[in-house]
């Protein structure tokens, strides 16, 4: 153990050392990075249709190739899961990350090279050990195991080759190095089984007696295996059952509405909380600053960024800026191309830049996971911040939510209608939502204005449900698992009305 801690401490020295140096020198590390992913692609099918081989300049680049989303891509990943190559990218793909979404029915293909496997999600897995060990040098991780909730993925046979199709998280677990695996929980054949109900009894029951130390996956799946260990094993918390635990690293969602619960479960304290800003597109931020809340934009994963206001997305317009032209407190979507062969594409997020030295951002929701129903541009960064709001006046805490607009009917006016899943229940509901609709007031103008007198938008509607309603529905959905999570607002009615038939 000693010599593997100097081993690592000089490895974290080097990687800190590099860090700082994209920090320093962003345009140049992004330069070289667009320069190396054109290279790679010139003679791919998309490199000849798009002329790559004439892409000289970031002006050459916006010219020739179009700002995309799944749909544009699709033939090219079709074509790929059956077996051809040299599509979208120059190296063999056989890995395709399935995701859901938050809004579409659709399952999405996202294309996994090697090199975005080992260039950018095993690096920033190595990152993210190393920034936490600068910020606390005293860390012991390594004395313990890391638990990580895989999720499942699926092999198929063509032309007698492999292929697999899976959650990132089953691919990145069934591809980990020696080392990474040494020190894992729960085995591989719990990590990636298919069926949710019993991967998490089973991972109950093997994580219980072990020491972990830390713990990487989304915080609703995680709280739902913790809450099982305390019940099969008696403990009043989690301090009791994991007295090493250090670290919580999350992603996938926001974390503030799980914050209280995480602590509530380690009371010892002692446990950080470090967010990340993964997807099966790419691993894109990590938070290097305990005390802030905002992540570290990571240049040197073999992604190429460009941003889009998100004004103008609405609006049609698909005008992107490379990151050295972004200017803070705006909401951009975010472009990516990659070392796994995506060209100028809207991942669907949008972000904010807190800080453009270095760059630094906060996710604020999806450009397709709002509600605009009335002109009110509501998104997900507005509602996590006013339900914090109204819990903390109010004593309470939210596991999950979902909003959506009610229209207008007859006579009656439109309203925003929020299903909620209490893990502690305001005593008095009606000044909660009174509470969380003056926070949406104060950070939302569009909001405000179509909330005054009442003219266009009624109070929002707050309906409580019982604990396990959300989970129900994944389920109906078949959509059970770390990948899959519930979309926070809609500004369409179809997932409130789902929720309506399992509750009734």
């Amino acid at each position: 153990m000693a010599i593997l801690n100097s081993v690592f401490s000089w490895l974290i020295k080097k990687r800190i050392h590099q860090i700082e140096l994209f920090k320093k020198y962003p345009k140049d590390v992004q330069n070289e990075w667009f320069s190396k992913l054109i290279l790679n692609a010139r003679d791919t099918e998309w490199g000849k249709k798009f002329a790559y081989a004439d892409i000289k300049s970031y002006k050459d680049f916006r010219r020739n190739v179009p700002v995309s989303d799944y749909e544009d891509i699709y033939p090219y990943i079709e074509r790929l899961r059956n077996g051809e190559q040299n599509l979208l990218w120059n190296s063999e793909i056989k890995w395709f990350a399935k995701s859901s979404g938050t809004t579409a029915n659709k399952s999405k293909f996202i294309p996994v090279s090697y090199e975005s496997l080992e260039e950018c999600h095993f690096k920033a897995g190595k990152d993210l050990i190393s920034i936490y060990y600068n910020n606390f040098p005293d860390a012991k991780l390594f004395e313990g195991m890391a638990l990580a909730m895989g999720g499942t993925h699926t092999p198929r046979h063509i032309n007698n080759q492999l292929y697999y199709d899976g959650d990132l998280s089953a691919i990145l677990i069934q591809n980990l190095p020696f080392w990474a695996e040494f020190r894992r929980t729960p085995q591989i054949s719990i990590a990636l089984m298919d069926e949710w109900e019993s991967k998490i009894e089973m991972m109950a029951h093997e994580t219980s007696v072990e020491d972990v130390t830390n713990i990487s996956g989304v915080p609703s799946w995680s709280l739902l295996l913790m809450k099982r260990i305390l019940e099969i094993s008696n403990k009043k918390n989690m301090s009791e059952v994991w007295p090493n635990m250090e670290v919580f690293f999350h992603g996938g969602v926001n974390f503030e509405p799980y914050r209280a619960q995480f602590e509530a479960l380690f009371p010892a304290g002692g446990v950080n909380f470090v967010d990340t800003y993964n997807a099966s597109e790419g691993f894109f931020g990590i938070q290097d600053i305990p005390t802030q809340s905002d992540m570290l934009l990571m240049l040197d994963y073999g992604i190429f960024y460009e941003f889009i206001p998100q004004d103008k997305l609405l609006l049609g317009i698909r005008d992107a800026i490379p990151l050295e032209e972004v200017k803070m407190d705006i909401n951009y979507a975010m472009v990516i191309s990659t070392n796994g062969g995506l060209w100028r594409y809207l991942i669907g997020d949008t972000v904010m830049f807190t800080s453009v030295c270095p760059f630094r951002i906060r996710i604020t929701g999806r450009t397709r996971n709002f509600i605009n129903a009335f002109g009110e541009e509501l998104i997900v960064d507005n509602a996590d911040k006013a339900f914090a709001t109204a819990c903390e006046r109010c004593d309470a805490r939210i596991n999950e939510y979902h909003g959506a607009p009610v229209y207008f009917s007859g006579n009656a006016k439109g309203a925003h209608e929020w299903m909620i899943e209490f893990e502690k229940a305001p005593s008095d509901l009606d000044l909660f939502t009174e509470i969380f609709d003056n926070a949406l007031k104060n950070l939302n103008s569009d909001y405000e204005a179509k909330r005054y007198h009442s003219m266009v938008l009624e109070l929002p509607k707050i309906l409580p449900l019982k604990a396990g309603t959300f989970y129900l529905w994944l389920k109906s959905r078949g959509k059970l698992g770390g990948q899959h999570k519930v979309p926070r607002l809609s500004n369409n009615r179809e997932v409130i009305e789902e929720i309506y038939k399992i509750i009734q």
